[in-house]
């Protein structure tokens, strides 16, 4: 709070001491109070006073919201509506800088409208900042407008608002009107080839960058564009060859150039020559070592993924979260809630939200419900949103640790869900046989206007054929495919010919999966050959069998369901023909595997 002390030379009535006194303001409170101050003693109609509010307060509106907003309205009031309209662009421009960098950009265009209809000079930092606040927006005919009217104030020719036109088609996806603004060019610099170079790398078009770098004049190059180029190529399995030439060629190199290059390396498997780089490196950050971690764990190496990691100088989330990730990925759930227990409790770092939905995935493989209700009400206590990955993560933890009514209860908390968070109700819904709570889902995605996606479709599908529901799988196969056009994917066609090969429909099951306009997977025909074992279709069964045979060669469930068929049939030299192919191939059986909670233990059951 505010304390003014009763003297003859109050702060107020000096402009200097005023604007100091306004930046200790804490609250609303206080801010209110020292306004009224200024109005009762008629400084606030001080214009020296007024501009130097604005200049000083409208561009913090990140780290004092307060005073930004109170210099804006100071502007809205002395200055916009006074009969003295200000003609200096200067301020207005600090005005729809506070907007245009701001959270509320849209007001930026309003302001430079503002000027337009007041007779206010615009100059280039005012279209400038409009079309900064456009491409935030993604107003790409907003930013069109602008075009047209630089071109009207002949100010077109400037370098700079030039660049900055590039910037915003490309920010909006139009890099063909980019590079027609490039192209119009008469003067380029190193900001117009590297937007250029940058955009066509993340919209995947490395040859159009490649073609630009070639003929960009090598004095314009510099690390930035360098480092875009080796980043496109190193993304691609058949472009890491020509990023390590571009790497070798650079003048100087970065952190980003090496890490790039490593990362390359790693996404295409090449881990011994990301190796070569890590050990070479004059510099390495936790970036690097996130990168090599990840890697490693990538390829199975887990253990010398965690020789990494624990020889790291200093560790960050994202290392932490790599470690972990590897972990999963390879099954060690338990060494990674391991790791999740060290950042958390030793290093004193905060976990964010990866971490958190990599811990709720070891904690679904593991099944175990009493850890899952300890994560569950660790998450509340920090206050993390379940808006996004992490409530997702939620349900499907809960749905595989065998409890969808705590799934169901995260579900019906999440206040703005997202379709990714009906699809994982679905999903928890499908794997517990509750196959018509599943449909009736989607009829409530429906009646409230959700657009589903591939996923939901599968869930649902799935649902049905572990229901039995063949009228409402046959009727969500139309709708995917009739109202909202989705066209089917191989889970699509393979859920349907289980629905109707469970239901016995064996014929239909045969007509679908052969008027399929894709080709059919091993998984497909096996669902297929299941059904036609447990309705003893037996010819039938033994052609497909043989099929995936063939095909397939080396999947033990072929062997085994061709071998059961045999022997329901009583075909016992069949029998040990097929068993003696599975030894001659050393192809083994892969024994089923459950799990159960006891006494807060999981227990693992083989059946072989």
């Amino acid at each position: 709070m505010l304390v003014f002390a009763h003297s003859h030379h109050h702060p107020w009535s000096s402009i200097s001491p005023t604007i100091h006194l306004l930046g200790t303001c804490k609250t609303s409170h206080d801010l209110n109070k020292l306004h009224a101050r200024l109005i009762t003693t008629g400084l606030i109609k001080n214009p020296d006073l007024t501009t130097r509010i604005v200049l000083a307060f409208a561009s913090a509106s990140s780290r004092r919201p307060l005073l930004a907003e109170f210099a804006r309205c100071v502007f809205h009031e002395h200055h916009v509506s006074s009969s003295g309209e200000v003609k200096d662009p200067f301020l207005w421009n600090a005005v729809i800088k506070s907007h245009s960098h701001g959270v509320d950009p849209i007001k930026a265009l309003s302001l430079l409208c503002m000027m337009l209809e007041s007779g206010v000079p615009v100059d280039k930092f005012s279209i400038s900042l409009a079309l900064k606040a456009c491409s935030r927006l993604g107003y790409v005919k907003e930013g069109m407008q602008i075009h047209g009217l630089l071109i009207k104030s002949r100010t077109w020719s400037d370098l700079f608002l030039q660049n900055c036109l590039i910037g915003l088609y490309i920010k909006c996806g139009f890099l063909g009107f980019a590079r027609q603004v490039f192209d119009r060019m008469p003067e380029r610099d190193s900001v117009s080839y590297n937007s250029m170079i940058d955009g066509y790398v993340k919209c995947g078009l490395v040859e159009s960058a490649g073609e630009l770098f070639d003929l960009m004049p090598r004095e314009k190059r510099n690390l930035i564009t360098w480092n875009s180029m080796i980043g496109g190529y190193a993304q691609r399995a058949d472009g890491v060859d020509v990023a390590e030439k571009l790497f070798d060629e650079m003048p100087e190199k970065d952190l980003i150039s090496w890490n790039s290059m490593i990362g390359g390396y790693v996404k295409h498997g090449r881990i011994e020559d990301a190796k070569g780089l890590f050990n070479v490196m004059p510099r390495r950050d936790v970036v690097t070592w996130a990168i090599m971690i990840d890697g490693y764990g990538k390829l199975g190496l887990v253990h010398v993924a965690k020789t990494l990691f624990d020889q790291m100088p200093h560790r960050d989330v994202v290392a932490y979260n790599s470690m972990m990730s590897g972990y999963v990925q390879n099954r060690y759930h338990m060494e990674a809630l391991e790791v999740f227990n060290h950042m958390e409790k030793e290093s004193h770092l905060t976990p964010d939200e990866t971490s958190l939905v990599i811990v709720l995935s070891a904690i679904a493989q593991l099944g175990r419900l009493s850890k899952a209700i300890d994560m569950h009400l660790y998450i509340v206590e920090k206050q993390f949103p379940l808006s996004g990955k992490l409530g997702v993560a939620l349900i499907d933890m809960y749905s595989k640790c065998g409890s969808i009514q705590h799934a169901m209860r995260v579900f019906e908390g999440i206040e703005s869900k997202s379709i990714d968070h009906w699809n994982a109700m679905i999903g928890g819904l499908a794997v517990h046989g509750l196959g018509e709570s599943a449909f009736d889902m989607l009829l409530q995605i429906e009646r409230r206007s959700i657009k589903p996606d591939h996923i939901t479709f599968v869930g649902v599908l799935n649902a049905c054929s572990h229901s039995g529901l063949v009228k409402e799988g046959l009727l969500c196969f139309e709708l995917m495919r009739r109202k909202h056009k989705i066209e089917p994917r191989l889970q699509h066609y393979g859920c349907m010919v289980d629905i109707l090969a469970r239901s016995g429909s064996i014929k239909l099951a045969k007509n679908l999966i052969e008027g399929m306009p894709i080709e059919p997977n091993d998984v497909i025909w096996r669902t297929f050959l299941t059904a036609c074992s447990h309705h003893k279709e037996f010819e039938t069964g033994e052609l497909v069998a043989k099929h995936l045979i063939l095909q397939g060669g080396y999947n033990p469930s072929s062997y085994v369901l061709l071998s059961n068929m045999y022997a329901s049939n009583g075909m016992w030299k069949d029998v040990r023909r097929v068993r003696t192919m599975m030894k001659e191939k050393k192809i083994e059986k892969i024994p089923g595997c459950s799990w159960i909670e006891l006494d807060g233990r999981v227990h693992e059951f083989l059946c072989r």
